[in-house]
């Protein structure tokens, strides 16, 4: 221990099985990790004591690899969209409801979709002002607040308090930095909604209590934290205008940062605010579903060794399981086009990686021509890019550099954010 940094920071990431933390240097270097399940605590992913002690359990794992009174900083993200209401001492009033909770008054979602604005992601029945608006009438609310808010606010002891990333689907608007006037009109009741700091932003320093808990020092800034999915981006390394991020898991999701907002809601499109950038992406319908659908892994890999990457099967492919499209085509009955099926095995599964590279191309392509940058280089997540031969597919295709990943863990992204509170706040 004594060869470490003088100073260190903390990122926490609260996932939908469980909470991972981080202990980071300031150039970066991730010194120590910890990990605990949600089901270790709790039988169900809704209970927020299940999330505490999911969090301190992860974060005394990391902090027994370092010498903690070092930690200067710590940063909490959570699930985008998962919300509570909680008295003024944080205590919750009724059971969350997780970010794919949908909201079941028509009443709520029709004053949404009445006075919301159209570029705003509070739009739809898992949205954080559905939410809101369900939860402001408990009895004794003080706030109505995000996953990760609460998470913090046991550390700050402040439960009033949220982050940019965390409120944009909850009606926040990014452009103007502030809560739009539209939102009253919905009869949200926005004295109960919190205040809202950039990502990154120091909030206060640690309460007493949380410092003696874990044993931190009592000049611990405690940082904005932001949604599970943007930290994943921040822990990539992607930090330029055109850095994009594809992950390649059942679906395939793209992710690119821009020096200007994106908003597009017919392809549910819409930014975050990172810093003095913008962070824009789409998900599709395509993706490993399909694979899946025609093969097993371990059939994937074995075909994928008799693949040539550098020449073109001829056919071209818009892989989906099934009819209807999201993102870079909005269309609800867009057709899968997969045929001719090739009779050799081998071949159909490059045809199938050739199909989707070309979604993601045009899927980039698409953020470029609705004001993003044009893509400059492109790191890769999730189980497809360990796939040597569609990585290969997809540099042909994408025709940028791939750039490796830092982490694909959303606590190191979370600790970035750390490193930066820390900056501001003139501790590290």
């Amino acid at each position: 221990m004594s060869s470490q940094p003088d100073k260190l920071v903390v990122g926490i990431d609260l996932g939908t099985s469980g909470a991972r933390a981080v202990v980071m240097a300031p150039d970066g270097a991730v010194l120590a990790s910890g990990a605990a399940k949600l089901s270790s605590f709790s039988g169900d992913h809704r209970d927020p004591i299940g999330w505490w002690k999911s969090v301190q359990t992860a974060l005394e794992e990391a902090l027994g690899g370092v010498d903690r009174r070092k930690v200067a900083a710590l940063a909490v993200d959570g699930t985008s969209g998962t919300m509570l209401p909680v008295d003024q001492s944080g205590a919750p009033l009724a059971t969350p409801m997780m970010y794919n909770d949908p909201v079941a008054d028509r009443a709520l979602l029709d004053a949404v979709t009445a006075h919301a604005s159209r570029e705003s992601a509070a739009h739809g029945a898992t949205s954080g002002l559905a939410k809101f608006l369900a939860f402001q009438s408990v009895s004794e609310v003080f706030r109505v607040i995000h996953q990760a808010d609460w998470l913090a606010g046991h550390f700050t002891g402040l439960y009033d308090v949220s982050d940019e990333n965390n409120a944009l689907k909850t009606g926040y608007d990014p452009l103007e930095r502030r809560w739009p006037d539209w939102m009253e009109k919905t009869g949200a009741r926005v004295e109960l909604l919190p205040d809202v700091l950039p990502a990154g932003a120091p909030i206060a320093t640690i309460a007493p209590a949380a410092a003696d808990a874990f044993g931190l020092s009592s000049d611990v800034v405690i940082v904005a934290g932001t949604t599970d999915g943007c930290a994943s981006f921040l822990a990539t390394g992607a930090d330029q205008p055109g850095d994009g991020v594809s992950a390649l898991g059942t679906t395939l999701t793209v992710k690119m940062l821009s020096d200007r907002p994106l908003f597009a809601p017919e392809y549910g499109l819409y930014s975050h605010r990172v810093g003095e950038m913008w962070l824009a992406g789409g998900a599709s319908n395509s993706g490993g579903v399909v694979l899946a659908e025609h093969f097993s892994p371990e059939r994937i890999v074995a075909l994928s060794a008799g693949i040539d990457p550098a020449i073109d099967s001829g056919l071209d492919y818009y892989p989906l399981v099934k009819p209807g499209e999201r993102f870079p085509i909005a269309d609800p009955d867009f057709q899968p086009r997969m045929s001719p099926r090739p009779a050799d095995d081998a071949t159909f599964l490059k045809a199938i990686f050739e199909g989707i590279a070309g979604v993601e191309s045009l899927a980039y392509q698409r953020l470029t021509s609705l004001g993003g940058p044009a893509l400059r280089s492109l790191r890769s997540v999730g189980g497809g890019a360990r796939n040597a031969a569609w990585t290969a597919i997809r540099a042909r295709r994408l025709g940028v550099p791939f750039l490796p990943v830092l982490s694909e863990e959303a606590a190191a992204g979370t600790a970035r954010l750390a490193l930066s509170g820390a900056r501001k706040a003139g501790v590290l």
